[in-house]
């Protein structure tokens, strides 16, 4: 057990108490030396042992800021017993006196002894300490004010050095605030105790009839204080239980009930000690819970016996084991080095037992568990039961509403959770897979045979396949015949076969009563990431999976082998594409395409050299709808060239209005290459030119490089007139074609645009590093410009630098804005630097 959180040892105070008892009869000797016992000694011993009886025994217990202390008036019989009587007198009254205290509290040997040593230690050496000052005497003046205030600190302080000691010993380190914590509180008091001890002095030597007043006025008080102790205590429980049940309420959903309910506990009852049992049920398991005093943390340490607990449960009455009260047979089964007050009492769920509540060994030693600390007890532990319960049902709701009734699987819902987390975490060499299951012929089987069999049928399959399917996967049922498992794999190839296996150990012949049905399954497989199927935002990446699964097992049903991997040949047009062609063009007719601008800055000096214009667009219904959707619904519509022209409309209208004259704005505008194949194309984009008086040379129309290749040569004429318009023209997605050097020598191009995916893994993968390298490289030969798209982090931006790339745009300078936010960025993102040639906006910083 580590060393913070280990159990009290109390035998090892035998190591302090040890050298004590022999340092008490050294220093008794010593003090003792030359100095008679005087006959009064005889007729003051039943007074002084009666004192210090009295004294010991009366103490206040009063709790600050949650920190108990104990108030004595030991000092004030220390006081006169060294201004009246013997060393040795003085040594053997302590020693008998704390050995009655002790055997009158049970106390344990380890601790009696202790006791005994440091009441006639301290004793001893506060009077070794006053001999060292000079005698009292026998009158009282202010000189024996100071020896007596000396001699009794003196004894204090040793007395406090041993109890930091022991406490060492037993609780394990003690740390510079705790031994504060003891020795200031206790400081004052003995300050207090020792001015009281010099005026009771002071008044015996006038007359000795003033002590019948002291005594009267001592009695007052105690009794005065045990009434003002007993008020503010139970005002303090009262607190801590409207804490305790005001806390429990806030723990049914976040699953903490336990460290609240135990440290609240902890703080009611000033235990070492708490501990929560819930043993285990049909749906729940076994929770066996402590706290400890000034450890952080819940332990799985225990420290009362089973048998004490489980008595508690099945009889369904508190427990109460303390010195003087409880069962003495429970009592023999405590350990002995545990603690020896102990209280447990049960939760109840209306009439029955459904676990304990424990507390163990008192912090303070003056006060015990006792009838009125069960009652406390029992109505915490009839919140905590209504907050277990609670918890429990939300527990048992919250597994309903994410698991099947019938196989007890995960349900679409939950199905859906795991992946929407799933394909958020980026794990490199792996994909997500989605195996979607359909369980043929079960809709015949529900007719013929009624919905018992379905049943039936669907529940052998959900164990068939949850033997079948490897640890790491989630099985869950999807709709009444679709099964889905989802996990991470190497690559597409291995998820589909394993969904070849699980299809041949799931199929095969079911029995239902006397007839036995031939199961067959269809199985469909999607992952994430696939370049198959492009990519797709965060918010529909699970259902949009799950969509494409049931698509590609729509069609496993036809197919020989009964397993078919998603592509995107399988999507339906009418469902992806042309369901969007109408509202895409209402969207253009009312100008509601939005155009977003990201801008692109030169590497070298981070200057803003242009923008590239990005289509966005919100649907009413569907919500924001993927750029790659709506542009291949524009593209198989025929609406591309209408949904160019609107971009290079908003482009053309920016780049006219820059705010800043002296550095101006330059667009970039995405050309599909369908567009390449029109013949009046550079004429529109002519037009447009004139119409917003925008020079040709602040235009950049983006061609995608796949668009290029060496057997369709149909782009040349009218990338060529676009060129004597003065237009730029840039290959876009660089790296990903297939494309010959001697192809795009040919071709009016003016840069190489390399693809985001090479760009953001060229920092961990040397393949993407030596593409984006090979890329700049060619373009510096072929007299190109070099830009980098993706652009997401400064050592990217290093490494760019350093092969010569001359422009980059990416998150890492900012994201696609619109335009009012795109000049708010700008102005405050740059500043104004002086250079030979002129001055020119910098940015200041990269975000």
């Amino acid at each position: 057990m580590p060393e913070a959180v280990r159990r009290p040892s109390p035998q090892r105070a035998w190591y302090v108490s040890g050298p004590l008892a022999v340092l008490t009869v050294v220093l008794t000797v010593v003090a003792q030396i030359d100095r008679d016992i005087p006959q009064s000694d005889l007729l003051l011993i039943p007074i002084f042992f009666a004192l210090f009886l009295i004294t010991d025994a009366t103490t206040l217990w009063t709790t600050s800021r949650r920190q108990g202390l104990n108030v004595t008036l030991n000092e004030v019989a220390i006081v006169l017993a060294f201004f009246f009587i013997s060393p040795l007198t003085m040594v053997v009254l302590r020693c008998v006196e704390r050995i009655a205290i002790g055997v009158y509290r049970r106390e344990i040997p380890a601790r009696l002894w202790f006791n005994v040593t440091l009441a006639t230690s301290s004793a001893a050496f506060g009077y070794v300490v006053i001999r060292a000052l000079g005698s009292v005497g026998t009158d009282v003046t202010p000189r024996t004010w100071l020896v007596l205030i000396a001699g009794v600190l003196a004894a204090t302080h040793f007395g406090l050095v041993a109890v930091v000691l022991v406490l060492g010993l037993v609780e394990g380190n003690l740390s510079g605030s705790t031994v504060l914590r003891i020795a200031v509180p206790g400081f004052f008091v003995t300050c207090g105790n020792i001015m009281l001890g010099l005026a009771v002095l002071l008044l015996i030597d006038q007359t000795p009839w003033a002590l019948t007043i002291i005594g009267a006025l001592v009695v007052f008080g105690v009794f005065a204080y045990r009434s003002y102790s007993q008020f503010t205590e139970q005002h303090r429980k009262l607190s801590e239980l409207y804490d305790l049940v005001r806390d429990l309420k806030g723990t049914v959903h976040d699953r903490a009930l336990p460290d609240v309910l135990l440290r609240r506990v902890l703080a009611l009852t000033h235990a070492d000690w708490s501990t929560l049992w819930l043993p285990a049920s049909s749906r729940h398991l076994e929770v066996l819970l402590s706290a400890r005093h000034n450890a952080n943390g819940l332990l799985d340490t225990v420290v009362t016996p089973a048998a004490l607990r489980r008595r508690a449960l099945e009889t369904g009455e508190s427990i109460l084991l303390t010195g003087r009260a409880g069962d003495p047979a429970l009592r023999e089964l405590l350990p002995a080095a545990g603690p020896r007050e102990v209280m447990i009492v049960p939760l109840f769920s209306g009439e029955v037992p459904i676990g304990t509540l424990e507390v163990a060994g008192e912090r303070n030693r003056h006060a015990h568990f006792d009838s009125a600390t069960v009652a406390l007890m029992e109505t915490v532990a009839a919140h905590a039961a209504v907050a277990v319960e609670n918890s429990r049902l939300v527990d048992r709701l919250r597994y309903d509403a994410y698991h099947d009734g019938l196989t007890k699987l995960p349900n679409r819902r939950r199905i859906t959770e795991a992946l929407a987390e799933s394909v958020t975490v980026n794990a490199p060499d792996e994909v997500v897979a989605v195996l979607l299951l359909r369980l043929e012929r079960l809709h015949e089987v529900n007719e013929s045979l009624g919905q018992v069999a379905g049943d039936r049928l669907v529940a052998e399959i959900a164990e068939r396949l949850r033997a079948a399917a490897p640890p790491a996967a989630l099985v869950g049922r999807a709709a009444g015949d679709e099964f889905v498992v989802t996990l991470r794999k190497p690559s597409v190839e291995a998820a589909t076969q394993l969904a070849t296996r699980l299809r041949d150990e799931i199929r095969g012949s079911v029995r239902i009563d006397d007839l036995t049905l031939v199961v067959d399954v269809a199985v469909g497989v999607a992952v994430y990431p696939d370049d198959s199927r492009g990519e797709f935002g965060h918010a529909d990446k699970a259902d949009r999976l799950l969509q494409r699964a049931k698509l590609a097992c729509a069609t496993a049903r036809t197919s020989p082998s009964g397993v078919q991997r998603f592509h995107a040949g399988l999507e339906s047009r009418v469902t992806r594409r042309l369901g969007l062609a109408d509202d895409l063009r209402q969207a253009l007719e009312r100008d509601e395409i939005e155009v977003y601008f990201q801008p692109k800055v030169t590497l070298a000096d981070r200057r803003l050299v242009g923008v590239e214009c990005l289509a966005r667009w919100e649907h009413p219904v569907l919500g924001t709808v993927s750029p790659e959707d709506f542009v291949a619904v524009a593209e198989n519509t025929g609406q591309i060239g209408a949904l160019t022209e609107a971009v290079l409309r908003a482009g053309l209208q920016r780049c006219r209005d820059w705010p800043d004259a002296d550095d101006p704005l330059s667009i970039a505008v995405n050309i599909s290459a369908r567009l390449l194949d029109e013949p009046e194309f550079p004429a529109q984009v002519k037009a447009l030119l004139e119409h917003y008086g925008v020079a040709a040379g602040r235009v950049t129309f983006e061609i995608g490089q796949p668009a290029l290749t060496v057997e369709n040569e149909r782009p040349l004429p009218v990338l060529r007139r676009l060129r004597d318009l003065g237009v730029r023209i840039s290959v876009d997605d660089f790296g990903v074609g297939a494309s010959s050097f001697g192809y795009l020598r040919q071709l009016p191009i003016v840069e190489l645009k390399v693809d985001r995916r090479f760009v953001q893994g060229m920092a961990t993968d040397p393949g993407d590093l030596a593409v984006v390298r090979a890329a700049v490289m060619l373009a510096r030969q072929f007299g190109l410009g070099a830009v980098a798209e993706g652009v997401e982090s400064e050592l990217a931006l290093d490494l760019l630098t350093d092969m010569g790339c001359e422009i980059g745009q990416g998150f890492l300078f900012s994201r696609p804005l619109p335009y009012e936010r795109l000049e708010a960025w700008y102005w405050a993102q740059t500043e104004v630097e002086a250079t030979p040639s002129g001055e020119f906006r910098r940015l200041r910083a990269v975000p």
